[in-house]
């Protein structure tokens, strides 16, 4: 199905310090989120300079290797440090598949960051590479996001990605077939701390 791939642009490239600093983030947010305290306060100028460019983000929490939330956002003018603060104080909580983390999980919590490049418009399914691209549906006001590990880590091909993002979006899973349905592909980065299991 990829032998027309939409070209998209990459995520930024993370050297070892930012990506210790973007999971840093990521555990104060989501403990103050869980223990119901505010974020934690960030003096952007100490961070790693890319931290502060504009990116989209997403944190997945997977515990004891089993995914326990992911929830993130498309908003690309905001800085990536500030993208991953908000993501992490809403994933332990509002995950509506999960029941809220609570304080006792935290030792078993592992956090992996994701970091978005812009999505494009796909001329059509063809052109969806699920080794390499992240997958946003669109139809009839309803909208899914599946980040491209997922497929790896799954094992699927473009349809079967296709077919879950669809699913995801509360549409039918053919739904990528159809006219009118809009596609977008997206590259992405991601992080995690020791132990984090697919």
């Amino acid at each position: 199905m990829a032998s027309k791939v939409a070209s998209a642009p990459a995520a930024p490239e993370l050297e070892a310090d930012a990506a210790a600093a973007l999971l840093h983030l990521a555990r104060e947010a989501v403990v103050a989120a869980i223990r119901r305290r505010p974020p934690p306060g960030i003096d952007p100028a100490a961070l790693p300079p890319v931290l502060l460019t504009p990116a989209a983000a997403f944190v997945t929490l997977h515990e004891r290797g089993e995914l326990r939330g992911c929830m993130g956002n498309l908003e690309f003018e905001r800085p990536l440090w500030r993208n991953v603060v908000i993501a992490g104080t809403i994933v332990p909580l509002e995950d509506p598949r999960f029941m809220p983390v609570v304080e006792s999980e935290l030792s078993a919590i592992r956090i992996e960051v994701s970091v978005l490049a812009p999505p494009v418009e796909l001329p059509g399914p063809e052109a969806f590479d699920a080794r390499s691209q992240g997958i946003i549906v669109e139809r009839s006001g309803r909208r899914a996001l599946l980040l491209p590990q997922v497929a790896e880590e799954l094992g699927w091909d473009e349809a079967t990605t296709l077919e879950a993002v669809c699913r995801k979006a509360g549409l039918p899973g053919d739904a990528w077939r159809r006219a009118g349905t809009r596609l977008f592909g997206f590259r992405a980065v991601h992080v995690a701390e020791p132990g984090f299991a697919s």
